[in-house]
């Protein structure tokens, strides 16, 4: 099997719009016991509504308006501006409607730390910088994983090692995509870490 053939699947298989869900995922599988059963489908909800649909709409509207003409990768910087924008916008909502930091205190500094990734990137975008949106998302998802792990005393080291593999793979996938630099991928790589790390002091 050709590795290189298979390679862009991990770019659509851990896009960033589907981290969110997954992440959330994670974390009821591991806290179910903790919810009612409607309580973790009104959340993952509101989280799949926020973080994949509506962005997916506000990409096809921006496409009809000529303000987006690359895949939904977004390659170009400048297409990015608005879908960052709004998908700050929509982790805004999240947090100050959907969670709470004595309910779901893990999943509300997750998407802080989302939020700060998001606006850092937007900074970027508007200084002519490009960071890896994968990257940040795939770290961010990994720390996360990584801190419930530690919080809960429950040692995910096969599943956190099959991340760490994916994040390599990921980023394999983007520089033979030509969709990115290593460095642009390195910036990434920061801008999802650094905030999920310096959360973890008000939760973990």
């Amino acid at each position: 099997m050709d590795l290189k053939k298979i390679l862009p699947f991990f770019s659509y298989l851990f896009h960033p719009l589907f981290i969110s869900v997954y992440a959330a995922l994670f974390y009821f599988f591991v806290t179910k016991d903790f919810f009612y059963p409607y309580e973790i489908f009104l959340i993952l909800f509101q989280i799949a509504i926020l973080t994949v649909f509506l962005p997916i709409s506000m990409y096809f509207l921006l496409k009809s308006l000529g303000l987006a003409k690359s895949s939904i990768m977004l390659h170009e910087k400048k297409e990015r501006r608005l879908p960052l924008a709004f998908q700050a916008m929509f982790y805004l909502v999240l947090i100050e409607h959907s969670f709470s930091t004595v309910v779901v205190p893990e999943l509300y500094y997750f998407f802080l730390g989302a939020l700060i990734s998001t606006i850092l990137t937007l900074i970027l975008i508007v200084l002519h910088f490009k960071a890896s949106i994968h990257m940040i998302a795939m770290t961010g998802m990994t720390l996360f994983i990584i801190a419930i792990s530690m919080h809960y005393g429950i040692p995910f080291v096969s599943l956190i090692a099959f991340l760490i593999i994916m994040v390599g793979f990921v980023a394999s996938s983007r520089l033979y995509m030509q969709a990115h630099t290593m460095k642009e991928l390195l910036v990434g790589i920061l801008v999802g870490t650094l905030p999920q790390i310096a959360l973890w002091h008000f939760w973990l």
